[in-house]
């Protein structure tokens, strides 16, 4: 499978915005954006205005970088949004939100959509009491999600909890962090999202 593997950081200097891509680091003082918080390349310093195109093409790419998908899926989550009743803008944003990577780090058992990803994929986590190992997996209302008896007993785990002890979950969400589970107990919305997200440009950039 395709995947990113350059430095995360390159990623919010080149959209000029935290993308809060690599958890505890990007609060700290070694966060990359904070020390060079110009766009990567020889000329990432020069500012120059962006076209209408440009300007919607950024969004996405933003939106995509956030949650870690490529292009090919982005573009199949965008088609199932409009397919769906109401905006597809706000659609995209909600099927992106409960994506089992994501949930699992906006609970806070992890401390970034990357780690959660590998965490997923390693087979920590129980959705409904099974086994879900894929990242894109769709969590539906009301699923329960929990870390595996085994794997709370891990170093990992039990550094994470300490870690993320006064994280606030999302409000989609109801988290007990002794057990280490946590519910969906509403569909995510626009309001939800950490990171502001125009999602009408992205909207606009695919109707053309």
């Amino acid at each position: 499978m395709a995947r990113y593997t350059e430095a995360s950081c390159r990623l919010c200097r080149r959209e000029n915005e935290k993308l809060f891509l690599k958890g505890s680091r990007c609060y700290s003082d070694k966060c990359a954006f904070n020390r060079r918080p110009t766009a990567p390349g020889q000329h990432g310093s020069k500012g120059s205005k962006m076209s209408e195109y440009g300007v919607q093409l950024r969004e996405k790419q933003k939106v995509k970088r956030i949650y870690g998908v490529l292009e090919k899926q982005f573009r199949l989550y965008f088609d199932k949004a409009e397919r769906k009743p109401g905006a597809a803008g706000e659609n995209l944003i909600s099927l992106l939100e409960s994506r089992l990577d994501n949930v699992v780090y906006r609970m806070g058992f992890a401390s970034s959509r990357k780690e959660a990803r590998q965490l997923v994929r390693h087979n920590h986590f129980l959705v409904d009491g099974k086994k879900v190992n894929i990242p894109s997996f769709s969590v539906k209302e009301g699923q329960v999600i929990k870390v595996k008896d085994d794997s709370r007993k891990s170093s990992k785990f039990k550094e994470i909890a300490e870690m993320n002890e006064t994280k606030v979950p999302a409000a989609y969400t109801q988290v007990d962090m002794e057990k280490m589970e946590g519910k969906m107990i509403a569909a995510p919305t626009k309001a939800d999202i950490e990171i502001p997200i125009e999602d009408h440009l992205i909207v606009e950039l695919y109707s053309k």
